[in-house]
Protein backbone atom coordinates (compact mmCIF):
# COMPACT_ATOMS: atom_id res chain seq x y z
CA UNK A 1 0.00 0.00 0.00
CA UNK A 2 1.28 3.45 -0.92
CA UNK A 3 0.20 7.06 -0.50
CA UNK A 4 1.23 8.61 -3.82
CA UNK A 5 3.75 10.93 -2.15
CA UNK A 6 6.94 10.44 -4.15
CA UNK A 7 10.01 9.84 -2.04
CA UNK A 8 12.76 9.90 -4.63
CA UNK A 9 13.43 10.33 -8.33
CA UNK A 10 15.52 7.44 -9.66
CA UNK A 11 17.24 6.84 -12.99
CA UNK A 12 16.93 3.69 -15.11
CA UNK A 13 20.48 2.37 -15.60
CA UNK A 14 19.84 -1.01 -17.21
CA UNK A 15 17.07 -2.99 -18.91
CA UNK A 16 17.45 -6.74 -19.40
CA UNK A 17 14.79 -8.54 -21.41
CA UNK A 18 14.22 -12.20 -20.54
CA UNK A 19 11.40 -13.97 -22.39
CA UNK A 20 8.33 -11.77 -21.74
CA UNK A 21 9.81 -10.09 -18.66
CA UNK A 22 12.04 -7.07 -18.24
CA UNK A 23 14.51 -6.63 -15.36
CA UNK A 24 14.80 -2.92 -14.57
CA UNK A 25 17.81 -1.54 -12.68
CA UNK A 26 17.38 1.87 -11.06
CA UNK A 27 19.94 4.16 -9.41
CA UNK A 28 18.60 6.27 -6.55
CA UNK A 29 19.46 7.73 -3.16
CA UNK A 30 17.19 5.18 -1.45
CA UNK A 31 18.42 2.06 -3.27
CA UNK A 32 21.12 1.37 -0.65
CA UNK A 33 18.43 1.45 2.08
CA UNK A 34 16.28 -1.22 0.43
CA UNK A 35 16.29 -4.97 1.01
CA UNK A 36 15.59 -7.96 -1.18
CA UNK A 37 11.86 -8.83 -1.38
CA UNK A 38 10.76 -5.28 -0.46
CA UNK A 39 7.84 -3.67 -2.33
CA UNK A 40 8.58 -0.38 -4.03
CA UNK A 41 6.40 1.71 -6.36
CA UNK A 42 8.10 2.62 -9.65
CA UNK A 43 6.07 5.23 -11.55
CA UNK A 44 3.12 3.91 -9.55
CA UNK A 45 3.76 0.22 -10.24
CA UNK A 46 4.38 -1.95 -7.18
CA UNK A 47 7.39 -4.16 -7.89
CA UNK A 48 9.55 -6.43 -5.73
CA UNK A 49 13.25 -5.72 -5.25
CA UNK A 50 15.19 -8.77 -6.50
CA UNK A 51 18.80 -7.49 -6.42
CA UNK A 52 20.86 -4.74 -4.81
CA UNK A 53 24.28 -3.39 -5.75
CA UNK A 54 25.84 -0.17 -4.44
CA UNK A 55 23.35 2.62 -5.18
CA UNK A 56 21.12 0.55 -7.52
CA UNK A 57 18.30 -1.92 -7.15
CA UNK A 58 16.69 -4.27 -9.66
CA UNK A 59 13.04 -5.24 -10.08
CA UNK A 60 11.21 -7.43 -12.60
CA UNK A 61 8.15 -6.44 -14.60
CA UNK A 62 6.17 -9.35 -16.08
CA UNK A 63 4.07 -9.25 -19.26
CA UNK A 64 0.86 -8.26 -17.40
CA UNK A 65 2.68 -5.26 -15.89
CA UNK A 66 4.24 -4.31 -19.21
CA UNK A 67 0.84 -4.55 -20.96
CA UNK A 68 -0.93 -2.32 -18.40
CA UNK A 69 1.83 0.25 -17.90
CA UNK A 70 4.25 2.34 -19.94
CA UNK A 71 7.16 0.08 -18.92
CA UNK A 72 7.42 -1.29 -22.47
CA UNK A 73 8.63 2.19 -23.47
CA UNK A 74 11.25 2.64 -20.73
CA UNK A 75 14.73 3.63 -21.85
CA UNK A 76 18.07 3.80 -20.06
CA UNK A 77 18.37 7.27 -18.56
CA UNK A 78 14.63 7.72 -17.96
CA UNK A 79 13.69 9.29 -14.63
CA UNK A 80 11.31 7.22 -12.54
CA UNK A 81 9.23 8.16 -9.47
CA UNK A 82 9.92 5.97 -6.42
CA UNK A 83 7.95 5.43 -3.23
CA UNK A 84 8.49 2.85 -0.52
CA UNK A 85 5.41 1.15 0.95
CA UNK A 86 3.69 3.09 3.72
CA UNK A 87 4.15 2.06 7.33
CA UNK A 88 1.06 1.07 9.27
CA UNK A 89 0.21 3.91 11.60
CA UNK A 90 1.84 6.60 9.43
CA UNK A 91 0.02 9.63 8.11
CA UNK A 92 -1.73 9.12 4.79
CA UNK A 93 -0.57 12.34 3.09
CA UNK A 94 -1.87 11.43 -0.38
CA UNK A 95 -4.62 8.85 -0.85
CA UNK A 96 -4.86 5.05 -0.81
CA UNK A 97 -2.67 3.84 -3.68
CA UNK A 98 -2.33 0.13 -4.35
CA UNK A 99 0.49 0.26 -6.87
CA UNK A 100 -1.73 -1.61 -9.35
CA UNK A 101 -1.80 0.42 -12.55
CA UNK A 102 -5.15 0.27 -14.34
CA UNK A 103 -4.08 1.54 -17.74
CA UNK A 104 -1.91 3.95 -19.68
CA UNK A 105 -2.93 7.57 -20.21
CA UNK A 106 -1.60 10.06 -22.75
CA UNK A 107 -0.61 13.66 -22.07
CA UNK A 108 -2.61 15.91 -24.40
CA UNK A 109 -1.74 19.36 -23.08
CA UNK A 110 0.80 21.09 -20.83
CA UNK A 111 0.33 24.71 -19.80
CA UNK A 112 2.61 26.70 -17.55
CA UNK A 113 0.60 29.19 -15.56
CA UNK A 114 1.76 31.83 -13.10
CA UNK A 115 3.71 29.63 -10.68
CA UNK A 116 2.22 26.22 -11.49
CA UNK A 117 1.54 23.82 -14.38
CA UNK A 118 -1.67 22.37 -15.74
CA UNK A 119 -1.63 18.98 -17.47
CA UNK A 120 -4.42 17.29 -19.40
CA UNK A 121 -4.53 13.52 -19.95
CA UNK A 122 -6.81 11.24 -21.92
CA UNK A 123 -7.41 7.55 -21.45
CA UNK A 124 -9.32 4.73 -23.15
CA UNK A 125 -12.79 4.57 -21.62
CA UNK A 126 -13.35 0.95 -22.74
CA UNK A 127 -11.89 -0.21 -19.39
CA UNK A 128 -14.77 1.52 -17.53
CA UNK A 129 -12.39 3.58 -15.41
CA UNK A 130 -13.61 6.96 -14.31
CA UNK A 131 -12.59 10.19 -12.67
CA UNK A 132 -14.69 12.65 -10.71
CA UNK A 133 -14.19 16.35 -10.12
CA UNK A 134 -11.91 16.86 -7.08
CA UNK A 135 -11.46 13.10 -6.79
CA UNK A 136 -8.11 11.32 -6.53
CA UNK A 137 -5.96 9.97 -9.36
CA UNK A 138 -2.47 8.50 -9.38
CA UNK A 139 -0.24 9.48 -12.32
CA UNK A 140 3.15 7.73 -12.45
CA UNK A 141 2.70 7.10 -8.74
CA UNK A 142 1.89 10.71 -7.82
CA UNK A 143 -1.30 11.29 -5.80
CA UNK A 144 -3.20 14.18 -7.40
CA UNK A 145 -6.59 15.87 -7.44
CA UNK A 146 -8.69 15.68 -10.61
CA UNK A 147 -9.97 18.83 -12.31
CA UNK A 148 -12.02 19.13 -15.53
CA UNK A 149 -13.21 15.52 -15.29
CA UNK A 150 -14.72 14.26 -18.56
CA UNK A 151 -15.66 10.84 -19.97
CA UNK A 152 -12.16 9.94 -21.07
CA UNK A 153 -9.99 12.86 -20.00
CA UNK A 154 -9.10 14.97 -16.98
CA UNK A 155 -6.64 17.57 -15.83
CA UNK A 156 -4.36 18.08 -12.84
CA UNK A 157 -2.64 21.17 -11.49
CA UNK A 158 0.98 20.75 -10.40
CA UNK A 159 2.74 22.87 -7.78
CA UNK A 160 6.44 23.74 -8.20
CA UNK A 161 7.57 21.19 -5.58
CA UNK A 162 5.88 18.30 -7.44
CA UNK A 163 7.11 19.60 -10.80
CA UNK A 164 10.72 19.67 -9.61
CA UNK A 165 10.78 16.48 -7.49
CA UNK A 166 8.94 14.04 -9.77
CA UNK A 167 9.21 13.21 -13.45
CA UNK A 168 6.37 15.64 -14.28
CA UNK A 169 9.02 18.15 -15.42
CA UNK A 170 9.86 15.81 -18.31
CA UNK A 171 6.29 15.26 -19.62
CA UNK A 172 5.56 16.40 -23.15
CA UNK A 173 2.43 16.16 -25.29
CA UNK A 174 1.86 12.52 -26.40
CA UNK A 175 3.98 11.06 -23.58
CA UNK A 176 2.34 8.09 -21.88
CA UNK A 177 1.84 7.77 -18.14
CA UNK A 178 0.68 5.08 -15.74
CA UNK A 179 -2.80 5.68 -14.31
CA UNK A 180 -4.25 4.16 -11.16
CA UNK A 181 -7.82 5.26 -10.61
CA UNK A 182 -9.14 5.74 -7.09
CA UNK A 183 -9.79 2.32 -5.51
CA UNK A 184 -12.86 3.53 -3.62
CA UNK A 185 -14.32 4.91 -6.85
CA UNK A 186 -13.68 1.57 -8.56
CA UNK A 187 -15.56 -0.32 -5.83
CA UNK A 188 -18.50 2.11 -5.99
CA UNK A 189 -18.64 1.79 -9.80
CA UNK A 190 -18.57 -2.02 -9.50
CA UNK A 191 -21.40 -2.02 -6.94
CA UNK A 192 -23.55 0.11 -9.23
CA UNK A 193 -23.23 -2.55 -11.94
CA UNK A 194 -24.73 -5.25 -9.68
Amino acid sequence: MFTGIIEELGEVTNLVFEKENVHITVRSNISSKLKIDQSLAHNGVCLTVIALKDDTHTVTAIKETIDKSNFGQLKIGDKINLERAMKLGSRLDGHIVQGHVDQIGRCTDVKETDGSWFYTFEYDEKYNNLTIEKGSITINGVSLTVVNSKNNSFGVAIIPYTYENTNFHSFKINDTVNLEFDVIGKYVAKLQQL
